[in-house]
């Protein structure tokens, strides 16, 4: 079986301006950051932004990247809303598309089985309809009820990060869910898994249930190794959010000048970089 390892950067060269980007995880938790980052340090734009989303919106939109964000929320879980998806949304910077977090779920598994769409009772009677106006209701063939037809939302590339991989693609969740991280390989041209580690098959089936092998490497375009590479979201049971770090961004998106300085520290420079001034951040504050 085929060898996918690869870099982020390698990841990022495959991704295109104007491109349709799904990104994993839910709210602050279990979030690809590591390949976040490195789409922050390209010249990428114009993306449109499928997400449950948490700070990977928020720091796509402060760079300057997204042109449209596709969402069921944007949200820091202990911290309700993100502070730079917030101030885009109250500029009238971005296009949005907001829907229900079932129906989501159900574009995407629109999209992953190649539908065009799937009908749901989710957002009826709700503003998800007034909002959304392009959004249609179909007739059950075999009955008298009215559902929304949510659109396929198909996408050009997926980005999940998983605790555990083989080199070969398959993606294991060690925590206590594992989201719709699935169904965004499933409804992408290519799907990019980054991990904590990468291990032998072997140990996949030994470190837990052979159900928490949720990422099937037919799914997998390539997987890459990023320690620590979901901070400051968390990855349990690797490690929990940065409470402490969270609250220092939400603070600094606040201001410019601390922005600046909060972007010069910890953004301005390689993967590596990053690791080690978080390293140091919590030398300081131990």
């Amino acid at each position: 079986m085929a060898d996918k390892t690869l870099t982020t950067r390698d990841v990022v060269s495959r991704i295109e301006s104007g491109m349709t980007v799904g990104i994993g995880g839910w709210g602050s938790r279990r979030k690809p950051m590591a390949l976040i980052r490195e789409i922050l340090r390209s010249d990428l734009k114009d993306l449109t932004v499928v997400s449950y989303g948490g700070p990977d919106v928020g720091l796509l939109c402060a760079a300057g990247k997204v042109k449209k964000v596709v969402f069921g929320f944007v949200s820091l879980d202990s911290i309700a809303l993100d502070p730079h998806f917030r101030a885009a949304r109250q500029k009238g910077a971005l296009e949005v598309a907001e829907y229900d977090e079932g129906m989501l779920q159900w574009g995407l598994y629109a999209a992953g089985i190649r539908l065009p769409f799937l009908p749901t009772r989710a957002g009826l009677g709700s503003d998800v309809m007034k909002h959304n106006p392009t959004l249609k209701l179909v007739q059950d063939p075999y009955g008298t009820e009215r559902l929304v037809a949510m659109p396929s939302l198909r996408l050009d590339v997926a980005l999940v990060h998983m605790n555990r991989a083989d080199a070969q693609g398959n993606g294991q969740f060690l925590g206590p869910d594992p989201y719709f991280d699935d169904l965004y390989c499933l409804a992408a041209e290519q799907a990019f898994m980054s991990c904590e580690r990468i291990v032998p098959t072997t140990e996949l089936s030994a470190a837990a249930h052979p159900a928490t092998i949720k990422i099937n490497r037919q799914l997998v375009t390539g997987v890459v190794e990023t320690p620590n590479g979901a901070h400051f979201t968390s990855c349990v049971p690797d490690y929990e959010r940065d409470e402490a770090f969270q609250r220092e961004y939400v603070k600094a998106a606040g201001d410019r000048q601390a922005w600046a300085a909060f972007e010069k520290r910890y953004l301005s420079g390689t993967e590596d970089d990053y690791q080690a001034a978080v390293a140091a951040r919590a030398e300081e504050v131990a």
